[in-house]
């Protein structure tokens, strides 16, 4: 008999857990607007060595919601390339489409084009986007003006 209370008692308890409310999902991270200003950090890790590559520049990137196009200005003379295009949300995602990108012009310089991860919390916005295992791409901007 003590035992058939015990399980009584368990069971109890987990239809009890299972209708106690858990604590809602956090809400989507805001559409990034403005301008805003930072590193983009290239890492690359050849086949033959052990240890990432890295090189950083300096950029700023401008967002305007109206119409979804961004451009990307600052330290575009060697490693990131100043360009502009549209993007789009889709959480946790955010999708650019360059449109100063060639992709039968040989590469040279970054362009951000393609699909990132992204977070943003009001203030700082974090893209990162990755090529396998060789390639990581990674933006930390802080918001500088509307």
């Amino acid at each position: 008999m003590k035992h058939k209370i015990l399980y009584l008692f368990l069971l109890l308890i987990i239809i009890a857990a299972g209708c106690v409310k858990s604590a809602s999902n956090a809400p989507p991270p805001p559409v990034p607007s403005g301008t805003f200003s930072g590193q983009f950090k290239l890492y690359h890790r050849h086949t033959d060595k052990v240890p990432y590559d890295s090189l950083i520049t300096n950029i700023t990137v401008t967002f305007k919601t109206p119409d979804y196009t961004y451009a990307v200005t600052g330290d575009t003379t060697t490693l990131h390339a100043g360009s502009y295009g549209t993007y789009g949300v889709s959480v946790p995602y955010m999708i650019f489409n360059d449109k100063t990108y060639n992709p039968t012009a040989p590469y040279t310089k970054t362009h951000l084009s393609g699909e990132y991860l992204y977070n943003y919390d009001g203030t700082t916005l974090i893209l990162q986007a990755s090529s396998v295992d060789t390639l990581i791409l990674g933006y930390v901007l802080k918001k500088i003006s509307n």
